[in-house]
């Protein structure tokens, strides 16, 4: 009887944790782009590789208001529910600064203000902000604690190393901000650490210039081929080795007029 009760309880508990790990699920799928964007001028992608049932990347690219590309990528500290909750504290907190005609480089220092008033400080979220004028191909980036983004064009592939300390750690931090002009035919590659820090067997990791190396030859390719390539890529060299971290990847390429209607 004692038995038949204690795995009713097993059975309960267990059935709850997997519904909240649904739910978990659900909130991650709404901090990652559902579809891909596409207007006359711009072109993204992007491809998402979860390390458990729930992770901390969350990745957003949309139109503002003014007609400008935005797109953001953000990488939470530690894996699993916690991390998810983070993240998802962390892509309110960005929504809710307006972007519209603001410098990548004041949203995330306006991001850094409102996180610092969480006082959440057992985690922290590493965060990309770019947008692009699509009519003059000029692209402005901030960057706080990663890799990149990766600048594909005719000359090959140029990581874009940028300053900045993830919001949330100390009241005062300013962000840099770096202008690139875009030549129609290029493309920007944004990804989390978790396809940089892929290991092989020998625990020796990837690194940002293994990945440039990889793509150097990848301008001409649609941005389905870039992220196909860049995840295969990853795949033979971490192959024999589990998956470590989420990874997550967009790419955004500027084409002018290579299409023809706007999905978002």
């Amino acid at each position: 009887m004692i038995g038949t009760e204690v795995s009713l309880e097993t059975a309960s508990i267990e059935s709850l944790r997997e519904n909240e790990l649904q739910e978990a699920r659900a909130i991650q799928r709404a901090m990652l782009a559902s579809e891909g964007l596409c207007t006359p001028q711009v072109s993204i992608e992007s491809e998402f590789q979860p390390f458990s049932e729930v992770g901390g990347d969350f990745l957003d690219y949309f139109l503002l208001s003014d007609g400008t590309a935005g797109l953001y990528l953000g990488d939470v500290t530690g894996k699993g529910l916690p991390a998810a909750l983070f993240a998802a504290l962390a892509v309110g907190t960005l929504r809710g600064v307006h972007k519209t005609g603001t410098p990548p480089s004041v949203v995330l220092a306006q991001l850094n203000k409102r996180m610092i008033l969480k006082s959440i400080s057992v985690r922290y979220a590493a965060v990309q902000y770019a947008h692009l004028n699509p009519e003059t191909g000029v692209m402005r980036i901030s960057s706080a604690g990663m890799h990149g983004p990766l600048h594909l064009r005719a000359e090959g592939c140029d990581e874009l190393s940028l300053c900045g300390i993830p919001p949330g750690l100390f009241p005062n931090s300013e962000y840099e901000m770096k202008e690139i002009q875009l030549a129609p035919g290029d493309s920007v590659v944004f990804l989390s650490d978790g396809l940089i820090d892929a290991m092989d067997t020998q625990g020796e990791i990837l690194g940002i210039e293994r990945v440039v190396e990889l793509l150097s030859g990848c301008r001409k390719n649609s941005p389905q081929e870039i992220l196909q390539i860049l995840f295969s890529g990853v795949e033979a060299y971490s192959r024999g080795q589990a998956q470590q971290d989420d990874r997550t990847a967009a790419v955004l390429r500027y084409s002018p007029s290579s299409c023809k209607e706007t999905q978002i």
